[in-house]
């Protein structure tokens, strides 16, 4: 039984889902997962599965902080240092994980939990009343779209642009699991299936949303989500034409003060996809651990060094946001709310996107690269430039987007190298967890574990 309760935690459907006979009680129980005995029957019960599927992306784990966090630990060097007392970070941060790692552990079941709830949803779209059964698809799509994106940029070695990318990703699951049985034997897909998976799932969820869903998923975010991947393909006239439908929608703009955008408790215009916090539910663990107890956080984990300070130049008003505690340490001040949103996704990374792929092709489709690069460059209060090299579109986006979960990825994407390692080094890949090793003769482990 116990092995049962381990086996195959990345496709676990036997969660405790408590569902009463009446639908008011269901209106307010976010499903946390489905098990054998339990039928996705009725409207509000495949709904109510959708809810949860939100709620795990929520998790500590996923968006709730973890996977922001780790890309900058693993990304950081010399410019952040980790000084927490938690084994998973740490190895993390100094490149050493090991096949055990906490971190890689519970962030592949948190995802493969939430991959399986939108599974169970889009089996069961005819059961949802037809005026919203678009959306129903389009928001399942776009959470298990970037479920899997996350999964195959940590678990993996790099998309390489021009490449077969045949390179072991992580196992597409597209179906609900209600059971466990040989069929489960899973093998990891290539990195280029996982691509166009997720590639598939955002542009049937871009087609389906529509442009207001309040805080859910949305046409622009599906579009956003879209242009980050395509970015980190390395395919730039795609990326620029997605960014660039989300800027021309006009359904975004961004805030006029820089420290306006973070620990809000609600979205801003600014905000195209964030993870909604409240004191009752979720947790904020980029504040956990980026912050200090004045502020909800831990004891100051992740310390921020001269050598990012240095990147900014004089009177930039990002410097402001950052502030010294703990006798002259300095820290990152987007994340001081306790029970602030996430921000997974906003505005300002568009215009970068845009920006940096026009410049890349030459082209000027939506506005030149410097027009975008002033936009962001401007809201800081430093004076427009006259011209714009790729050079420094890639510092205006490390600096913008810093300490938000981009850097690691940047420096993959880039091929750049952190640490004396490059780019597809295999200690910048987590290790597939090894219970999953152990449940699953399919599944292969990544080299150096």
């Amino acid at each position: 039984m116990k092995q049962l309760l381990i086996k195959y935690s990345f496709l676990l459907a036997l969660f405790a889902f408590a569902l009463t006979a009446c639908d008011d009680e269901l209106d307010i129980q976010p499903g946390q997962g489905l098990d054998e005995n339990i039928a996705l029957d009725t409207d509000k019960r495949v709904k109510a599965v959708l809810l949860g599927a939100y709620d795990g992306l929520s998790s500590g784990n996923l968006f709730g902080g973890n996977t922001l966090r780790n890309a900058e630990l693993l990304g950081g060097d010399d410019e952040l240092q980790w000084v927490g007392t938690f084994e998973g970070p740490d190895e993390i941060f100094n490149k050493r994980m090991i096949a055990e790692n906490s971190d890689a552990q519970t962030t592949w079941i948190a995802a493969y939990n939430t991959v399986n709830l939108t599974n169970n949803v889009l089996s069961a779209l005819d059961i949802v009343i037809e005026d919203d059964r678009a959306t129903v698809e389009g928001e399942a799509k776009f959470i298990r779209a970037l479920t899997y994106f996350e999964l195959v940029r940590f678990y993996a070695k790099p998309y390489e642009a021009g490449q077969p990318n045949a390179q072991p990703g992580v196992p597409l699951v597209l179906v609900p699991t209600r059971g466990i049985d040989e069929k489960n034997n899973v093998a990891r897909n290539t990195v280029a299936e996982v691509y166009t998976q997720v590639i598939k799932d955002l542009t049937e969820a871009e087609a389906a949303l529509p442009e207001d869903n309040e805080w859910r998923a949305s046409t622009g975010a599906a579009a956003a989500l879209l242009a980050r991947v395509y970015l980190q393909q390395g395919d730039y006239a795609k990326a620029r034409d997605a960014a660039n439908r989300v800027i021309t929608s006009g359904n975004y703009e961004l805030l006029e003060q820089y420290e306006d955008v973070f620990g809000r408790d609600e979205n801003s215009n600014e905000d195209i996809f964030g993870i909604q916090l409240t004191t009752q539910d979720g947790v904020n663990n980029m504040t956990v651990f980026f912050s200090i107890p004045d502020f909800g956080g831990r004891d100051g984990d992740i310390e921020i060094l001269e050598d990012h300070l240095a990147l900014y130049d004089a009177g930039d008003d990002r410097l402001n946001l950052f502030f010294e505690a703990n006798g002259g340490v300095t820290y990152s001040g987007k994340w001081n709310n306790q029970f602030g949103n996430v921000t997974v996704i906003r505005l300002a990374e568009m215009y970068l996107i845009r920006a940096e792929a026009n410049a890349r092709l030459s082209t000027s489709v939506g506005a030149t690269p410097v027009a975008d690069y002033n936009i962001v460059r401007t809201r800081a209060l430093l004076p427009a430039a006259a011209t714009v090299t790729l050079e420094q579109i890639l510092l205006e986006r490390r600096r913008e987007l810093a300490h938000e979960g981009f850097r690691i990825h940047d420096i993959k994407r880039t091929k750049a190298s952190i640490g004396g390692f490059a780019y597809n080094a295999d200690e910048l890949v987590f290790p597939i967890p090894s219970r999953e090793l152990d449940a699953n003769p399919n599944l292969t482990q990544n080299p150096g574990y």
